[in-house]
Parts: structure tokens; sequence; C-alpha cells
């Protein structure tokens, strides 16, 4: 992918935020859990590799597969990962959406608040007010072990290519 761009609705957006690099330790990262408390990656995700999720909204089709995808991934993988999808969804959206469709092995955090994590990680849609699509796993020393960013931010991201660089941290 173009880093500085994303296709979404059929248009070019410009992608901003401090781009997260391979080897790079992960920054800290606050967000709202559905219950409205406060999310703090490094103390809420200690010693577990984790794979966070991101995406525009869980109320599209593309969004609610890669929501379903590692819902369905997390219940066979070791309790060492943990998998937190990320999107700007207010917190009562995501429960709502967890609860119609049986998403409970993983976590969803909104980061409509304070824009965080896409500041952060760089996965603000510019204009938009929403995270692009894309994945993020980092080991249990908060290091940046994989980043994937889809271009085309209807597409799902490649799951393939996101098992095979898990395997090799596990």
């Amino acid at each position: 992918m173009d880093r500085e761009f994303a296709v979404f609705g059929g248009k070019k957006v410009t992608v901003t935020g401090d781009t997260v690099r391979i080897g790079e330790k992960a920054p800290n990262f606050r967000a709202v859990n559905n219950d409205l408390t406060v999310f703090d990656f490094y103390n809420d995700t200690r010693h577990k590799i984790k794979i966070i999720s991101a995406s525009p909204s869980l109320d599209t089709g593309t969004c609610s597969l890669q929501a379903a995808y590692f819902n369905e991934k997390a219940a066979e993988l070791s309790d060492d990962i943990e998998i937190i999808t990320v999107t700007v969804d207010l917190p009562f959206a995501q429960k709502r959406f967890c609860g119609a469709n049986e998403i409970n092995n993983i976590k969803t955090v909104s980061d409509h608040r304070l824009l965080e994590f896409g500041e952060r990680f760089g996965f603000i849609l510019e204009g938009l007010r929403l995270l692009t699509r894309g994945v993020v796993i980092i080991d249990k020393d908060n290091i940046v072990r994989y980043v994937q960013h889809v271009y085309e931010v209807a597409d799902e991201p490649d799951y393939e290519d996101i098992l095979k660089a898990l395997e090799e941290l596990i």
C-alpha cells in the first residue's frame, strides 16, 4: 500500500498519524471499553501477544466480517494472545453489535473520544474521523512485529499473512 493514502468510498483519502514500524516499541494508547471505563493498552494487555484489528465501523459489511473472523480465531488461540478490535463506533454500538452477533472472544474498544490509537499508530482517515482498516501484531514486550494497512478500505485484511506472522511469534 502507498502508506500515505487509502481508498474509501472510491476516493483516495490521506491516512494520518504516526506510523508504527516493525521492531519499534508500540505506543501506549487509551480508548473506551464497552462499559465506558478507560482501556489502557499497556496496563490491560500485559504479558500477552496482541493482535490489534482496526476498522472504520462494526456496522458495515467488511468490518463485521473482520470482527467475526477474529472472534472465531480467538477461540482457537492460546490465552496468551489477546485480540483487540478498535473502531470509532460509540461503545454502546460496539456492545450492541457484539451481543447481536455473539462476538465474545475478542475485546472491542472505541477510539471515538481521543483518537489516540489512530493518531499514535497511523490509522486516521483524514477529514472523516474514522480509522482505516489494518492489523498490527505486538509481542509480549510491546514490540511491533507485524503491520498491515489495507489500501482499499472495503477489502478484508490478508488473514493468511496475519496468521503466518502470528505463528512466527508463538
